[in-house]
């Protein structure tokens, strides 16, 4: 679905990042883990995060080939926006981050170097008639399309919008062809400036699956998260920059086994340093995902609970249930339950940020008025 991406100019060994992950501070996180010295950062990646009103942003930044290889992903700039509460489908959250999206995306169009009168093609990657994957085409169903307004009426366009184009080219097995062969034979005919592509991504860590927004500057490689990478669609194959976003609604059988490994540890050792005996069932009792991530487990006292597979460190445990899973065909691609209501309003909330971001005289307050 998303990244993994290397091309003949980036060589980037995939090796010590055999879990599927489209996610760039995810792939921070686990250099950080191989490190001997964390504090001292990873060589040729910098990064700068910042928490506002429940929403983490971090921007990372590869430098060169070293940072590269430490992070599995090609040097280019990475936004990403974590919002842990975004799964209680508070619309008023939603609301507060869609017009923090659209703040942030206007600064990566910056730095981008992406102006105001750009003219911007948006294309929905992903299959429509599976709900996981129809992500991108939903943002573009509630894209704002100018472009042809500025062909057969410039006259009667106010300032403050920039010409729009909009696609959801399907999958190959839908249509028989590359999707980047769709979009390469757009782009020689219509000549945006930039392309801006929107897919579904595949996750390390349940915790971060439809909470996470991520941007990208570096092109994207439609199928990759799930193993079924297909060409790339960026600036070396179009000629013209190409910005991703993308969010996390799937993950595999051996994350969601090794994260409940670990949550059940964390339970016993929170339920060891209770004072008096406690009933699990009571609401009042139950402990929250950051509270049971945050538990300190010392390697004895894993061995002592699991046995030789809690004496594992945790790459080689998930090693362990990915070499169990894989060849019984049971190492399933999973989607939470709650996904059709999930991408309808992540879809509406990435679809008012670009609005918002890419046309001057959109804000959060009227771009309802501006789409369906």
């Amino acid at each position: 679905m998303d990244e993994r991406q290397s091309s003949e100019e980036h060589f980037v060994d995939l090796g010590p990042f055999q879990v599927r992950t489209d996610l760039a501070r995810e792939a921070h996180d686990m250099a950080l883990e191989n490190q001997e010295e964390a504090e001292s950062g990873i060589p040729g990646v910098e990064m700068d995060e910042t928490e506002e009103n429940g929403i983490i942003t971090s921007w990372i930044r590869i430098k060169d080939e070293q940072g590269s290889r430490e992070l599995g992903k090609v040097p280019g700039l990475y936004l990403t926006l974590e919002v842990p509460a975004l799964r209680s489908q508070d619309s008023k959250l939603q609301h507060r981050v869609a017009v923090h999206f659209a703040r942030e995306f206007s600064r990566f169009l910056e730095k981008a170097g992406i102006g105001p009168d750009t003219s911007i093609l948006v294309v929905g990657l992903g299959n429509w008639n599976v709900t996981a994957d129809a992500l991108g085409p939903f943002v573009v169903k509630h894209t704002m399309v100018t472009r042809h307004l500025f062909q057969l009426m410039p006259d009667r366009v106010e300032s403050g919008y920039r010409p729009v184009a909009a696609i959801s080219p399907g999958v190959l097995g839908i249509t028989g062809m590359e999707t980047s062969e769709i979009v390469f034979g757009i782009v020689e005919k219509t000549k945006p400036d930039a392309v801006i592509a929107v897919d579904a991504l595949a996750s390390r860590a349940l915790s971060r699956v439809n909470t996470t927004i991520q941007v990208a500057d570096s092109g994207i490689h439609p199928g990759s998260g799930v193993g079924n990478k297909r060409k790339a669609i960026n600036r070396e194959s179009l000629g013209i920059p190409v910005i991703a976003i993308g969010i996390p609604t799937v993950v595999d059988a051996t994350t969601i086994a090794h994260d409940t490994v670990d949550f059940v540890l964390a339970h016993l050792q929170r339920e060891i340093k209770q004072k008096k005996p406690t009933n699990p069932l009571d609401p009042l009792n139950r402990a929250s995902v950051k509270e049971l991530q945050s538990q300190e487990i010392l390697p004895e006292d894993r061995q002592r609970m699991l046995g030789m597979v809690g004496g594992l460190d945790p790459e080689e445990k998930r090693q362990l249930i990915h070499e169990v899973l894989e060849p019984l065909g049971q190492n399933l691609i999973v989607t939470p339950k709650e996904v059709d209501s999930f991408i309808g309003d992540m879809g509406k909330l990435v679809a008012d940020g670009l609005n918002v971001a890419l046309h001057e005289a959109v804000t959060p307050e009227n771009v309802s008025a501006h789409v369906n």
